[in-house]
Formats: C-alpha cells, sequence, structure tokens
C-alpha cells in the first residue's frame, strides 16, 4: 500500500478533475445517506458471519453515525495525509472486530452498486454521468486498499513474529543438507574406487587364480556394486543441482543387490529353498520396479 495519499492518488490517477466532481456529488449524497446507511445494514444483517456484530441496537446506531460519516468523505473533496490515516483507522477497526476482509470487499461492491444507480438515476447526459461514475470508482477503489492492507499488515505480523531468526533457520538447514549431500557424493566416490579395485583383484584371481569359476562369480558381483554405485553418484549429483528425488533409483539398487546376492548363493551351492525365496523376493521387487516407473510416467 502507498504510505501517502500523493503517491495514493498517483497509482489511481486520481485528479483535481476528479476531486471536483465528488465535491459536486456532495450535496446528492447527503439527500441520499440515509438510503445508503439502511441498504448498508440491511446487507450486513442478511449475512450470518456480520450479523452478530449488529446484535446490540446501541452498536448499530455507533456503526450507522460512523458509516454516515464515512460515506460523506467520499466526496467532501480534502484527500490528504488526515483522510489516508482515517483510513488505515477504519481497516484497523475492522480487523479488531473480527470481520472478514471478503466481506470488507463485498460491502464496497454495495455501496459502489448504490453509487453508480444513483449517478444514473439523477444526470441524463451520458459524458457527465461516466465522469461521476469513474471518480466514484477511484476513490472507493482507494479506500478499499487502503482498508484491506490492515489485513496483509495483520497477517504479516503473524507470520514474521521472528523473520530473521526464521529465515536463518531456514538458510542454516539447507546448507547443512547441502553438506550432508555433498559428503555423501563424497563418500560414494570413495567406495566405487574401492570396488573397481575388487574387480581389477577379481580379474587377477581369473587369469592367475586356481578357482576361474568363483572369480568370475565375484567379479560380476563387484560389477553390479559398480553399477549400483554409478546410480546413487548419479541420482546424488543431480540431487546436489536442485533435482527432485528419484525413488526408482533406490528401487533399483535393491534389485542389483538382490541380483548378487542370487548370484553369491549358487556359488554357495546353498539349499533349494533358500535360492526360492531369493527369487520370490527378486521377482516381487520387479514388479515394485515396474509399478513405481509406470506412475512416474503417468505423473510426466
Amino acid at each position: 500500500m502507498a504510505n501517502s495519499m500523493d503517491v495514493l492518488k498517483r497509482h489511481y490517477f486520481f485528479s483535481e478533475a476528479d476531486e471536483q466532481r465528488l465535491q459536486e456529488l456532495l450535496p446528492l449524497a447527503e439527500q441520499h445517506q440515509q438510503q445508503m446507511v439502511d441498504q448498508f445494514y440491511d446487507y450486513i444483517v442478511s449475512q450470518p458471519e456480520t450479523a452478530s456484530i449488529l446484535a446490540k441496537q446501541s452498536t448499530r446506531e455507533k456503526m450507522s453515525h460512523y458509516h454516515r460519516l464515512w460515506f460523506l468523505s467520499l466526496f467532501q473533496g480534502s484527500y490528504d495525509e488526515l483522510y489516508l490515516q482515517n483510513l488505515k483507522r477504519i481497516g484497523h477497526a475492522h480487523v479488531r472486530v473480527g470481520l472478514p476482509v471478503n466481506f470488507v470487499n463485498a460491502a464496497m461492491h454495495r455501496v459502489r452498486h448504490f453509487l453508480h444507480h444513483l449517478i444514473h438515476d439523477s444526470f441524463t447526459d451520458r459524458d457527465q454521468r461516466r465522469n461521476y461514475r469513474e471518480a466514484a470508482d477511484k476513490i472507493l477503489d482507494m479506500n478499499l486498499s487502503v482498508m484491506t492492507s490492515s489485513y496483509r499488515d495483520e497477517e504479516m505480523k503473524k507470520v514474521f513474529v521472528s523473520r530473521r531468526l526464521e529465515s536463518g533457520l531456514i538458510k542454516l538447514a539447507e546448507r547443512f543438507t547441502y553438506g550432508l549431500n555433498l559428503v555423501l557424493v563424497l563418500a560414494l566416490a570413495g567406495l566405487s574406487i574401492g570396488v573397481v579395485g575388487l574387480f581389477i583383484n577379481d580379474l587377477t584371481l581369473f587369469f592367475i587364480g586356481g578357482n576361474p569359476e568363483k572369480a568370475i562369480f565375484s567379479a560380476l558381483g563387484e560389477m553390479l556394486i559398480l553399477w549400483m554405485m554409478i546410480e546413487l553418484l548419479d541420482n546424488e549429483i543431480k540431487n546436489l543441482k536442485g533435482g527432485s528425488f528419484n525413488i526408482l533409483v533406490f528401487i533399483g539398487v535393491i534389485v542389483v543387490a538382490m541380483v548378487r546376492e542370487i548370484l553369491i548363493s549358487t556359488l554357495r551351492h546353498d539349499d533349494l529353498k533358500t535360492q526360492a525365496f531369493l527369487t520370490v523376493t527378486l521377482l516381487v521387487l520387479g514388479v515394485v520396479y515396474y509399478l513405481v516407473s509406470k506412475a512416474q510416467k503417468v505423473r510426466e
């Protein structure tokens, strides 16, 4: 919201001609002020959210007086800083009594509707009606802008009671998470180098060792582990660059680990029950992988 009336006028292209036109409407407004107030309060009472505010007759008479003064102030021609401060007080009063902000907008629409009809019924010249209507719209929009800003100020107070503290904690948490991901990438890179070393060692055993079958299965296992490390590294690097978490990668890693376990189980000559259990587990993981993959494609 603008902090001065001059800025607010500039935003709404509110000119001296508009001020003059509103002053010309003052006698008409004074003549029909009670009609406006009556229609306005009929609307308030018809709304469940606001009817309780006017339950007492004394409250209604007091509010009627204030609304009559506000309505006439639209046409007084004095739109200075004092006028702006008065609008701010009205807005804060609405917040204090718990008046919903959407009702303020709806109530202003009722006033606008009343003025449009009043201008249309009181003037015959088309251009004159348009000029009066545009001036009335500008002053009502300026009033609405100032009043509703009180609700935004109240929300900002609730959300940003400790704005600096909250902002600092969020930044600290983001940096800490980024640091953990970076450590994880370095750890995966180090483990990958170790796996490459084991793979080279298995190849060496295949050529110079006395158990080529064991060396082949072991090398295949190391290749699967290396594939898992590559996938995890790739996922973490994307995460560091701002990518999203991909659950499919981790399911794939589990599937590869299960394949490796089956290879080792075959090499150990485990009993049939163990191998059957591993095979069924691998089948279930394969189904899960397929379903998750299909769900991701649907989302894309």
